[in-house]
């Protein structure tokens, strides 16, 4: 090793041990409680069952995330479904899945090929077990009231007002 080449990865070693020592210490300083993973489902075992084995046998997964995986090959924006039972109702979700033209319910600016298709072909049964199985993804409220802020912020540039500050 030349003479030059070994004062650059000294210097490449060090630079690294000092970004981890401040990372490592900013981390230690930041206050806050860790308020866990805000996502929960509500749905029994055997809903549980019957709902996954519907998200992998419709391909599901091939738009949407859920449990914060998402398909390494995805590349539509489309929402993730953690928490959707938060923001939607059972009996909303089971008209969506049942319309024979879900953007009629929920208009998509996505091109054609990658927009929500329709499961109205499917038996009532299944429609049912779905709609029930995505209302039963719920989300911590303190997660969803964080979520509304930052997109409504990111969206309007204006700082984000909670219904509770109103009262």
């Amino acid at each position: 090793m030349k003479k030059g080449e070994k004062g650059i990865l000294i210097g490449i070693a060090v630079s690294a041990v000092l970004f981890w020592g401040v990372n490592g210490y900013r981390m230690a300083q930041e206050e806050g409680e860790d308020k866990g993973i805000p996502f929960y489902t509500t749905a029994s075992v055997e809903l549980q069952n019957k709902g996954s084995e519907l998200y992998k046998r419709l391909a599901c997964r091939d738009c949407h995330a859920l449990w914060g995986v998402r398909n390494p090959m995805q590349s539509v924006p489309a929402p993730s479904l953690d928490g959707m039972g938060s923001l939607r109702s059972e009996a909303w979700l089971y008209e969506y899945f049942s319309a024979e033209d879900p953007q009629a319910i929920l208009p998509s600016r996505l091109k054609k090929k990658y927009q929500m298709p329709s499961f109205a072909y499917l038996s009532e049964e299944d429609r049912k077990v779905l709609a029930a199985y995505v209302a039963s993804l719920k989300v911590e409220d303190w997660y969803l009231e964080e979520a509304k802020k930052s997109a409504f912020e990111k969206l309007t540039g204006e700082e984000y007002k909670s219904d509770d500050s109103e009262k």
